[in-house]
């Protein structure tokens, strides 16, 4: 995922120097001049994600560590003018991505090793606000909410951590906010874009028993994540 980020960053900076070089050339080309002028357009994104879970504990104990890996997301965006610099978003999507929880006090792998994979359709609705235009590049933030449907949340299994199955709450409710850059081409805009994810509810179900190991002394747990979009409109 710092790969991901690094790239993501370096492409920016490439993009920048291009459209700046050409900005002040003798005669500069402004891609898609009227384009923000739309009242309503469509895109759709393709990116990454690295998911991680925030965990608070009931009683001072053994720290629950998180293995984090790099998933995909892949969605569609629909974009309302609200007025000249500011925009509706609504970006759903589908993320993949994979957890490992690892409980320190077990000897056992059997025990200790909790893989927690979710497949989630993602609700997200943003404000965008958007700069003043330089050339063929235009730089924005974003902030909002969002609601995530767990299809993997395992809610309605009876089993639970004492027969290797973890379990979470299908819905979630969370806070976005990022930063990226709308970059105009002749044909179409490239829009690159790195975004915070805060859950808002805690998502664990409990094991049957209170007292259980795995469950019993977690106080709530959240996700936090990082989302890398490339959008295209």
């Amino acid at each position: 995922m710092k790969k991901i980020a690094v790239f993501l960053v370096l492409l920016l900076c490439s993009f920048g120097y291009g459209q700046t070089k050409g900005m002040f050339s003798k005669d500069p080309i402004v891609n898609l001049e009227n384009f923000q002028k739309q009242k309503v357009y469509f895109g759709y994104y393709l990116g990454f994600n690295s998911f991680d879970f925030k965990i608070d504990y009931k009683t001072v104990g053994p720290d629950i560590q998180t293995k984090k890996s790099t998933g995909f997301n892949v969605g569609i965006v629909g974009d309302l003018k609200l007025q000249e610099y500011i925009n509706l978003r609504f970006e759903p999507g589908l993320y993949y991505t994979k957890r490992d929880l690892n409980y320190p006090n077990f000897s056992r792998e059997i025990d200790r090793i909790r893989e927690v994979n979710s497949t989630y359709i993602h609700f997200p609705l943003l404000l965008k606000f958007s700069s003043l235009r330089t050339g063929n590049i235009r730089p924005y933030l974003v902030g909002g909410v969002s609601a995530t449907l767990n299809l993997s949340s395992n809610s309605k299994s009876i089993d639970d951590n004492s027969q290797q199955r973890f379990r979470v709450k299908p819905w979630t409710t969370n806070y976005e906010v990022g930063l990226g850059i709308d970059i105009f081409s002749e044909y179409f805009i490239f829009s690159p874009s790195i975004r915070g994810l805060i859950g808002i509810n805690d998502e664990l179900i409990r094991d049957n028993d209170p007292n259980s190991p795995w469950t019993g002394n977690i106080q709530s747990l959240k996700s936090r994540a990082i989302l890398i979009n490339f959008t295209f409109h």
